[in-house]
């Protein structure tokens, strides 16, 4: 197990990041209460590879296991708030969840053509809907969801999941952009914007060879949307995708045929180019189905220092009982990630021993 890291940026290396900036500017601004009083931050969960998946033999009707480990999974979330945090991760409680941000891989059966795989999309997405609703009031989890597409809803950019995503983003509350597509978009909570720029950042349109996966065009909108939504403020800001980075951190070679990776390498420098300059506390994404914590620069896969990249584990996929997610809190002063899991398919869960802390400004 990876050791607690309470401070990943020393602050000469934040510095280094920031140079020219003034410290001052960096400081976070968190709204008082209606009373007044200083709120206590921000709380919300990120989670993905819930691989929803529907009977083939009775397509109109879910898996009974992945049903199962499904419901148990909304019902963990809703219980969390107000629950003790262990002593080793610092204590206290849970706080109320502001959202949950999903990291793709919502259904298993969007990256399958033909015969019941159709009707099996619908019956799996609709079974999402119910648990998971969109603002916290319209399904069986009591918070706003915030959802991106994985290569199991649509390696391809079309299908019912990713016409469903933009439909829904037409009427997802407090949202400060979306895409001219209507699929990739971005919010703020307290003083930290977030963009969900969904299965992979691409594509580098300096380059016109053949993807895997459909990027449609995320990276021309996480750039239009950092460069007018948060300029040159240093802003903290939050990334969330569905593929991993790690393994596609090579050198950009247009001699070496890229349509057999699922991120083209030169894509994923591209991603780091647009945004190394941005105060970006942290990326999430799913995909590996293993939680793994580390550090990227946009060029090695085992760098020292670098932007906090923070890979979740599968949360209630149907094939074995152990799953996990991420809950996150946003404090004046820094992020806090801990890790939630089970080794029973969520008829128990508990906090790992462990968190990750990233400030916002070194004190």
């Amino acid at each position: 197990m990876l050791p607690v890291v309470r401070s990943p940026l020393t602050r000469r290396q934040f510095v280094s990041t920031v140079s020219g900036v003034s410290l001052a500017s960096l400081a976070t601004r968190w709204p008082a209460t209606a009373d007044g009083r200083k709120p206590d931050g921000i709380g919300f969960i990120v989670a993905g590879d819930t691989h929803y998946l529907a009977d083939k033999a009775s397509p109109g009707q879910m898996d009974p296991r992945s049903q199962e480990i499904c419901g148990r999974l909304v019902d963990t979330f809703n219980r969390l708030p107000g629950s003790d945090l262990p002593a080793e991760v610092g204590g206290g409680k849970v706080l109320a969840l502001r959202g949950l941000i999903h990291v793709g891989d919502i259904i298993d059966t969007g990256d399958k053509q033909g015969g019941v795989a159709e009707e099996m999309q619908r019956t799996e997405w609709n079974a999402f809907i119910q648990d998971y609703g969109l603002t916290g009031l319209d399904g069986r989890l009591n918070c706003p969801t915030y959802e991106l597409h994985g290569n199991h809803d649509s390696p391809t950019g079309t299908g019912h999941v990713i016409e469903r995503i933009i439909e829904r983003n037409r009427s997802r509350p407090n949202l400060s952009n979306v895409s001219f597509n209507g699929l990739h978009y971005s919010w703020d909570w307290g003083a930290v914007h977030f963009v969900n720029v969904g299965l992979v950042v691409g594509n580098d349109e300096s380059i016109s060879r053949k993807r895997r996966y459909a990027a449609l065009d995320s990276l021309r909108f996480l750039e239009s949307d950092l460069r007018d939504k948060v300029g040159n403020s240093q802003k903290p800001v939050i990334i969330a995708h569905h593929i991993d980075i790690k393994r596609y951190s090579q050198p950009c070679d247009l001699d070496i045929p890229a349509s057999d990776k699922e991120w083209d390498p030169c894509d994923v420098r591209a991603f780091h180019k647009v945004i190394e300059s941005y105060n970006v506390i942290a990326i999430f994404h799913g995909h590996t189905h293993v939680r793994n914590v580390y550090r990227w620069d946009g060029q090695s896969a085992n760098a020292s220092q670098g932007k906090l990249v923070l890979n979740s584990d599968n949360a209630s996929h149907f094939s074995g009982e152990a799953q996990a997610f991420f809950y996150v809190e946003l404090t004046e002063k820094e992020l806090v990630v801990r890790e939630y899991q089970t080794q029973d398919g969520w008829k128990t869960g508990e906090f790992s021993r462990i968190q990750w802390v990233s400030p916002f400004v070194p004190t």
